[in-house]
């Protein structure tokens, strides 16, 4: 299977793509980071910016130079903006937005044509367990993967005809080890009125990911979802207990679960 990947230097990206190739795959990977076209460790490597409608054209051309087919996409580029809604800056938000959400869209319409010519094919798209509920002071990367998660249902229904699996993958904490993908949003300080809760906020999410799941795992699991005859549509790589917070936010009163976040967040009310 030709396989293209998105986010592929580091973290879950990285993790997804050794385990595609040590599955058996043919693996094109692309990022920001990857500066010329390299084929180390087996993994071809191409310079990808999903925020580029020019870079995702020249990714897609040089991978179907080296093979023709695209038999999958797994789209793993995102970045994370740390900061209250009213600290992060529109053009904060726009940032975000347009590497998690809209450089998915520009891959699909990229890897899209070239699925129906051929019959079918399967995209998997990261989103992750922020898609699914709100986390304080993470809004811009929580906005980004709840547009992921409906623009993903509505794909999936639309190219069902055409041969074309969709899956979400909807990770909890890992040990991604992708620091470079986290900033702080530009405006926040000491003198901001949410300094206080910010810093509780920032430090209990770095201690999670810190704390978090084995991203090597991950990607085998991904590796093996791909090699089933049908994907789910939905695949949740998380501990019990973030399985347990999705499940409540969705039985809970929505002011008595944003109680129970604010206090594990926060530490008070």
């Amino acid at each position: 299977m030709v396989v293209w990947i998105t986010g592929a230097s580091s973290g879950l990206g990285l993790a997804t793509a050794k385990a595609l190739r040590a599955a058996g795959h043919t693996v094109i990977a692309g990022a920001r980071s990857f500066r010329e076209e390299t084929g180390a460790d087996g993994i071809l490597r191409l310079p990808l910016d999903v925020t580029s409608e020019d870079s995702v054209r020249e990714f897609a051309a040089k991978a179907q130079a080296l093979s023709p087919r695209v038999d999958a996409l797994i789209q793993c580029a995102g970045i994370l903006v740390l900061g209250p809604c009213e600290v992060t800056s529109a053009e904060e938000y726009r940032r975000v937005m347009d590497t998690d959400f809209l450089g998915m869209v520009r891959m699909n319409r990229a890897a899209l044509p070239l699925m129906r010519a051929q019959g079918g094919g399967r995209i998997v798209l990261f989103s992750s367990i922020n898609g699914l509920l709100g986390i304080p002071c993470q809004s811009a990367y929580t906005a980004a993967k709840h547009a992921v998660e409906g623009y993903a249902e509505c794909l999936q229904m639309e190219t069902r005809r055409f041969g074309i699996q969709v899956c979400l993958v909807e990770p909890g904490d890992h040990r991604s080890g992708s620091q470079h993908t986290r900033h702080h949003a530009a405006a926040m300080d000491e003198a901001s009125p949410y300094w206080a809760d910010y810093r509780s906020a920032t430090h209990v999410i770095d201690r999670d990911e810190r704390g978090g799941s084995d991203p090597d795992r991950l990607g085998r699991k991904v590796a093996r979802v791909l090699a089933r005859r049908r994907m789910p549509v939905r695949l949740r790589i998380a501990s019990p207990d973030q399985h347990l917070a999705v499940f409540l936010h969705d039985l809970l009163p929505p002011g008595l679960n944003g109680l129970i976040l604010r206090k594990y967040y926060f530490g008070k009310e």
